[in-house]
């Protein structure tokens, strides 16, 4: 029996903070004990935040890893495992690895498959207990795409998808419903030139007038398949929301009003923002802002989407906008658990995975000084 005892410590529970410590047996919370007392062999941890680890639905990071300059394409060995590394330090013990299904073919295309074959990789160095922390999949099931069919029938019910989003970016709806903020990020990320631009619109409306509602019928069938939880993405209005809740959504990515978030929770879907747009104070997209959302308790979930460290500092801020700390903290452990139907951990509570971080607030922030995934220390 292998056997860690954490001590003087704030606990961040369930619904309250409280001095004391926790002790870890064989990867699980065996006690929860009060006080300030440091027994002997226990790690002191000098007042510190100790939480429930971090739990990531949507993240971008892994994309930069592989791809860190534009068309710069890195070992992905070493950028799964350089992404995880940097999941594990800002605070995040389980993480859906975000991985895009549905390309686009031609010349002028920047939308090849990839999925199948990274997804194998990050399974594989799983197996092999090289990573830190715990990853699952999400697949982003892009409607605007020629390949989703084909792509999607690739994955099954042992690969480990959590999540399917249906993603649709069809240019002017949603997220980009002003074409010229869809304009400054594709010309910006992708370096595309007028022309290429209004030939992407084009297209993208083309295809999803030609397979939007076989893609979207697709993404729905392989997540039951699969045995994964399905998520909107970008719904901007009721009748929107009404058709992802028609097909049995469990949480909305980023909706992109208040009109839309308030749909949601009628519907009971809970609702995820991006953690950057609550420390930066709005979207970069133009919508909503995420504390706006908070400050109408429209704000289930958070993300880290593009920025890892804004998880932890997000949920953080949001404690202290709701005066609330185990309310905040909840929005990135028990709310995505919850979500995804992971009940063996996201709270601190006796027989759920020992999967604990602990914490030093600076300032607004926070500072990860220990991480445990399943009771071991990373």
């Amino acid at each position: 029996m292998t056997e860690t005892i954490l001590a003087n410590a704030t606990l961040v529970l369930p619904d309250e903070m409280r001095k004391g410590g926790l002790v870890f047996r064989d990867g699980q919370i065996a006690e929860i004990f009060g006080g300030s007392a440091v027994p002997a062999g226990a790690l002191d941890c000098a007042g510190d935040l100790v939480m429930p680890g971090l739990i990531e639905l949507h993240t971008d990071n892994l994309e930069r890893h592989i791809q860190p300059r534009p068309r710069v394409d890195w070992p992905h060995a070493s950028a799964i495992i350089a992404h995880d590394a940097e999941l594990a330090s800002v605070g995040i013990t389980t993480v859906f690895d975000a991985l895009r299904v549905g390309s686009v073919t031609g010349k002028k295309a920047n939308y090849g498959e990839y999925a199948r074959a990274l997804a194998d990789e990050i399974l594989d160095l799983r197996a092999q207990g090289v990573l830190r922390i715990s990853h699952l999949l999400h697949l982003r099931a892009e409607v605007c795409s020629e390949t989703l069919v084909e792509e999607m029938a690739k994955f099954g019910p042992d690969d480990s998808v959590g999540i399917v989003s249906l993603m649709d970016h069809t240019p002017g709806e949603r997220q980009f419903r002003d074409l010229s903020k869809l304009r400054d990020y594709v010309c910006g990320k992708h370096g595309m030139t007028e022309q290429d631009f209004i030939e992407h619109v084009a297209g993208q409306r083309a295809l999803r007038a030609r397979l939007g509602a076989l893609h979207e019928a697709t993404a729905v069938a392989e997540a039951r398949r699969y045995g994964a939880v399905l998520a909107s993405h970008d719904d901007t209005t009721a009748p929107q929301v009404a058709v992802s809740a028609g097909h049995g959504t469990g949480f909305a990515e980023f909706p992109t009003t208040e009109e839309a978030a308030r749909a949601c929770h009628d519907h009971g879907i809970a609702v995820m923002m991006g953690a950057p747009n609550l420390i930066r104070g709005g979207s970069h997209s133009g919508n909503v802002a995420a504390q706006h959302l908070a400050e109408q308790g429209l704000l289930d979930i958070l993300s880290s989407d593009y920025v890892p460290s804004a998880l932890l500092s997000a949920a953080l801020m949001l404690g202290d906008l709701w005066g609330d700390l185990p309310r905040g903290i909840a929005t990135v452990t028990a709310a995505p658990a919850r979500a995804t139907g992971l009940t063996d951990r996201g709270q601190i509570a006796p027989g759920l995975r020992a999967d604990v971080i602990r914490v030093t607030r600076i300032g607004t922030a926070g500072a990860v000084r220990g991480l445990w995934v399943a009771g071991e220390r990373h």
